[in-house]
């Protein structure tokens, strides 16, 4: 999953992909490097972020949609919490929600997804952007996580949307230290017990720059390594900023697994 960010404040690249033309022609270049799909998100979810006006969002993002649908040949996700910027989007070709909230209390939007057909991706987080990493605690950080996840599960199946049409996410850095969010790394394998794919973001983020030292925009290798043990660890999708050197290192894994 490629990430493209429509935002002016994201933590790695905000601002990058300012305009339309711009978005289009880096979604392309995306694709192109290898993506299967692309995350667009108009508005950031950092830490310590303010919430964006629904407005703003539609007009950072609908105009990308349209753009870019059919035009790309991969799946369209829309990374949002609001169903009105959901509907434009899914109303514009995209397919997929990506809700970092996990459409948890918000009845409007799981409604939408179950009635359009849409795909959805359900995070964990503890807290909001704005108050997830004021020292974010757990008595059993994998348990805690499975357990938040496998209620937004049941749920979302309560308004009719089978588990084939989920994927569900353990939220890297949404509301976790760094040793809680290399515990669930380790235990990563034990999110298919859901049912669900198993979506995993660790690309470019603080824990991976307070290992190595190197700031976001140096984060690529450990950034492609932590997504290449997710995946064998068990994660269908990952979500990353550098396709191109993730789409090389999982064709060597595909490889040398195929020969073993």
């Amino acid at each position: 999953m490629g990430i493209l960010n429509l935002t002016p404040d994201s933590f790695s690249d905000g601002g990058l992909d300012d305009g339309p033309e711009a978005a289009v022609a880096r979604a392309e270049s995306l694709v192109a490097e290898g993506a299967d799909l692309l995350d667009l998100g108009g508005e950031s979810s950092r830490p310590g972020a303010d919430p964006v006006a629904v407005d703003e969002e539609i007009r950072r993002v609908l105009p990308v949609v349209e753009a870019l649908a059919g035009r790309v040949g991969v799946p369209l996700s829309i990374d949002t919490t609001k169903v009105q910027v959901a509907e434009r989007a899914l109303r514009a070709g995209a397919s997929v929600i990506n809700d970092i909230r996990g459409m948890w209390g918000d009845d409007a939007l799981a409604r939408l997804v179950a009635e359009s057909g849409a795909a959805v991706v359900l995070m964990h987080m503890k807290g909001t952007p704005r108050t997830m990493q004021r020292d974010p605690s757990y008595a059993d950080v994998v348990a805690e996580v499975y357990d938040g996840l496998a209620r937004r599960v049941e749920r979302a199946e309560s308004f009719g949307i089978d588990r084939s049409r989920i994927a569900v996410d353990p939220g890297i850095g949404f509301g976790k230290t760094a040793a809680h969010n290399w515990e669930l790394l380790r235990h990563l394998g034990r999110f298919a017990g859901l049912g669900c794919a198993v979506l995993v973001g660790t690309s470019r983020k603080r824990f991976l720059g307070d290992l190595t030292g190197r700031s976001a925009s140096e984060r690529a290798t450990a950034s492609v390594v932590s997504s290449l043990l997710a995946i064998e660890a068990g994660a269908d999708v990952v979500r990353v900023h550098d396709v191109a050197p993730m789409a090389d290192a999982v064709k060597v894994w595909s490889a040398v697994r195929a020969s073993s």
